[in-house]
């Protein structure tokens, strides 16, 4: 893991950082990316610098000249749960609801989606079609620049070892315009994207006037499909319309086979996720799919993690600093956690045992705690990060002679196998109970996308959860 983790306190304190240790560096903010790959080896930075902790970075506004601004740690949730983007921006939050799980999606980044740069990152295709511009920042001063001069190649940008990620801008979807995001993936929730399309479209009443298409994981970047764009302009969508469209943007691409799909059902499925994007525009359907009131799993809170801690902290692994954090209402200062994640520390250090490491990359979601309120993947939080944070575990839910009404709806309903997965499946519900007192059988589906079972095929899981939220 690394060496020394960093928690600056300012932008400023940021940036002097980045401008010292280069290369030897990475930015945090989520980790849900970061954190795997070095658990996995691909990394290995030796100074980690964490952004959480600096305030007024997780903000979405909307400028004068009606450009919206996303911060550098706005996160997925954030978006899905913003107005402005829900109305202004659709496929951008639709893209977000697609990614991972409730738990990654409080945690992960839209910038950190970006400066990971796969072609299969799904928020990359609604902004490229939006027209966005990312600012880049370090102590020499900052520049702004548009997608196509930002993204280099697979996982390769424009970004300098001493830059940050400051804004991400791009202009709000007018009156006149409509848009829709699909993607393809091998699973309902959690997967990488197989192929996915955006489309922005300017519309005179039922007639194109512009039209933007892109493609991701298709390619080495997204690309831009600008046959089929010439050829709806002037176009009403209708069925022909739409099919041929379609064949234009797969006839645009010279996708790569891998394990997730082969050259030739990728350029199929280019073709028809295309077609299907258009046909969604012309019925009037591209909302469909993304619920009015989404499950975050956010609890009480409102989706923003506090900020405040007294100043830039230092986490070494040798000088062994303490990490001190609230841990199911009793406070812990504990050594020898700097150079591991949240998951192994609450087993490792606290004895705390009931979280369990299932895959150690976000998937399963049987490390699920509550941090700060919010329901996170504690295999893919570095340690310090939970320095001056609260977190829950699955032991802090019953009190000295009462389960909590989730840990007993689960033994009375007999929704346990092997139990494994068990405390995850819990932590979910009970953020679920907390953010919606009754939810509906859809919105518990929607809280337990993020949480794998091998044994019960969920229906009494479901009927636990269910049960316990009707005695709430």
């Amino acid at each position: 893991m690394w060496q020394t983790y960093y928690t600056p306190q300012s932008l400023d304190q940021a940036l002097e950082l980045l401008s010292k240790h280069k290369e030897q560096a990475r930015l945090i903010a989520g980790g849900t990316d970061l954190v795997v790959e070095i658990g996995r080896g691909v990394r290995s930075p030796e100074i980690i610098i964490d952004i959480t902790r600096i305030p007024n970075l997780d903000t979405i506004t909307q400028d004068e000249q009606k450009h919206i601004h996303l911060g550098p740690l706005v996160t997925h949730n954030q978006v899905i749960g913003s107005e402005l983007c829900a109305d202004r921006a659709f496929p951008l939050a639709k893209a977000c609801w697609e990614i991972g799980s409730p738990q990654i999606r409080n945690r992960g980044t839209i910038a950190g989606n970006l400066v990971t740069a796969s072609p299969a990152n799904d928020t990359i295709t609604p902004l490229w079609v939006l027209g966005a511009s990312i600012t880049l920042q370090s102590v020499r001063g900052s520049r702004t620049l548009f997608f196509d001069k930002f993204f280099l190649d697979v996982r390769k940008t424009a970004i300098e070892p001493d830059e940050m990620v400051v804004d991400i801008s791009f202009p709000a979807m007018a009156g006149y315009q409509v848009a829709a995001f699909e993607k393809l993936g091998l699973r309902r929730a959690q997967a990488i994207s197989v192929v996915n399309v955006a489309v922005v479209l300017s519309m005179l009443a039922d007639t194109i006037t512009q039209a933007r298409i892109a493609l991701g994981s298709v390619a080495p970047t997204i690309i831009r499909v600008q046959e089929a764009e010439r050829f709806l302009t002037g176009k009403v969508l209708t069925k022909d319309v739409t099919a041929y469209a379609g064949q234009l943007a797969a006839q645009t691409i010279a996708p790569i086979s891998d394990i997730r799909g082969s050259a030739e059902y990728r350029r199929y499925m280019a073709a028809t996720l295309t077609r299907y994007a258009l046909d969604a525009l012309a019925d009037g359907t591209e909302c469909d799919t993304l619920p009015a009131l989404p499950i975050m799993l956010w609890g009480n809170t409102d989706g923003h993690f506090p900020t405040q801690i007294d100043c830039l902290t230092t986490h070494t692994k040798t000088d062994d600093e303490a990490i001190v954090t609230t841990i199911n209402g009793e406070t812990k200062t504990i050594y020898g956690a700097n150079h591991k994640t949240l998951l192994r520390m609450l087993r490792e250090n606290v004895n705390l045992i009931g979280t369990k490491e299932g895959c150690a990359e976000g998937e399963c979601g049987a490390c699920t705690v509550l941090m700060d309120g919010i329901a996170v993947t504690s295999c893919t939080v570095a340690a310090p990060r939970a320095h001056g944070s609260q977190i829950i575990t699955i032991e802090g839910l019953a009190n000295s002679d009462t389960l909590h009404p989730i840990q007993q709806a689960f033994i009375d309903e007999s929704a346990v196998q092997c139990g494994y997965c068990t405390p995850g499946f819990i932590m979910s519900g009970v953020s679920l109970l907390d953010e919606r007192k009754r939810p509906t059988p859809d919105e518990i589906k929607q809280a337990i996308t993020g949480n794998l079972c091998r044994c019960t095929g969920y229906y009494k899981i479901l009927q636990a959860l269910g049960k316990a939220s009707n005695a709430s």
